[in-house]
């Protein structure tokens, strides 16, 4: 039997599932990250379903980490989250962490977080596509099974909850601007589902193998973090952004490339110029699913399997990693 004074602490960070719009008929006009964590919490503590039997034994606590749109993520939330959860990740005891996120930039936070956090103990995202005061709300079932997930969960690692469906932050994207389930896995596939207040897992998936990672105190403030942009291969894709990121000191860039990976003559000799004036390129496909099968004809590093928004990301914390080996 769970332990009475175990908890699952719930950070906030803004986002739709604390939007509030005009009217309760309005679901996409919205202003987001109005209301508050503790709000938040009350209502899916308040909820009118029969709350699980695993939460049954547990307290909560919650705090406001951030309060911003997730499209305005930045470094130094980035920083500020990850040492309030190394902070209560580090506490006896809590169980685990729940963090309510915008839905835009989930993903990126999701995987960065993965590599920065050290700990058996699970750390669940939850968001939501519809504010909080809208009639039909996605956002109180989603924190609920946050929760839940978060409970009776142990070495996942960092992951999403929404819409009743699991997903692991190293494949998950958002996919859809508006439906209630926005996020897949790709051909990896989502990793569960929570229906009726039960956690169920599929037997087709595998919890990946984490990298080592780089410890929150290792990394430099966030206004030293390395400079990384995307580029994309498109019909005729200009090479002139590409000269201009680099004569202005971006330090990496990630190629969406196109198919496998492919991407235009001009757009690959510039690249060859940016990485031998000392540019760390990597290669990403800008297809939704799958990812670039290196070969001989591929000249940049394209190993990460991951998106291009999760390439940069790793991208930027291998640079780090550098700098600490030095």
């Amino acid at each position: 039997m769970q332990a009475k004074n175990q908890k699952i602490v719930v950070l906030g960070t803004g986002g739709t599932i604390a939007g509030v719009s005009a009217s309760a008929n309005e679901g996409l006009a919205y202003k987001a990250a109005q209301r508050g964590i503790d709000d938040l919490l009350e209502v899916a503590l308040g909820h009118q379903k029969h709350w699980p039997e695993a939460l049954s034994d547990y307290q909560f606590d919650s705090e406001q980490v951030a309060q911003l749109d997730s499209k305005d993520m930045d470094f130094e939330t980035w920083m500020h989250l990850a040492q309030r959860c190394e902070h209560w990740l580090s506490q006896s005891n809590v169980a685990g962490l729940v963090i309510t996120h915008g839905t835009d930039t989930l993903e990126e936070t999701a995987y960065f977080l993965s590599h920065v956090l050290s700990t058996a103990k699970p750390i669940v995202l939850t968001c939501a596509m519809r504010p909080a005061n809208f009639k039909d709300a996605d956002g109180p079932q989603n924190l609920r099974d946050a929760m839940l997930l978060a409970a009776t969960t142990h070495e996942l690692g960092v992951c999403l909850v929404a819409a009743g469906e699991i997903h692991h932050s190293q494949y998950v994207q958002k996919v859809h601007p508006t439906r209630l389930n926005a996020f897949d896995s790709g051909e990896t596939g989502m990793a569960g589902r929570v229906h009726n207040d039960r956690v169920e897992w599929l037997e087709s998936f595998n919890s990946p193998k984490m990298t080592d990672k780089l410890r929150v105190s290792q990394l430099p403030p966030a206004s030293k973090w390395p400079w990384v942009e995307i580029v994309m291969n498109h019909v005729n894709a200009s090479a002139l952004h590409i000269e201009a990121l680099v004569q202005a000191g971006v330090k990496g860039l990630v190629v969406a490339g196109t198919g496998n990976g492919s991407m235009s003559t001009k757009l690959k000799q510039s690249l060859v110029l940016a990485q031998k004036a000392g540019v760390q390129i990597r290669l990403s496909t800008r297809c939704n699913q799958g990812s670039v099968i290196p070969t001989e004809s591929h000249i940049f590093d394209a190993t990460s399997g991951l998106s291009p928004v999760k390439t940069r990301v790793a991208l930027m914390l291998d640079m780090m990693s550098q700098l600490q080996s030095h």
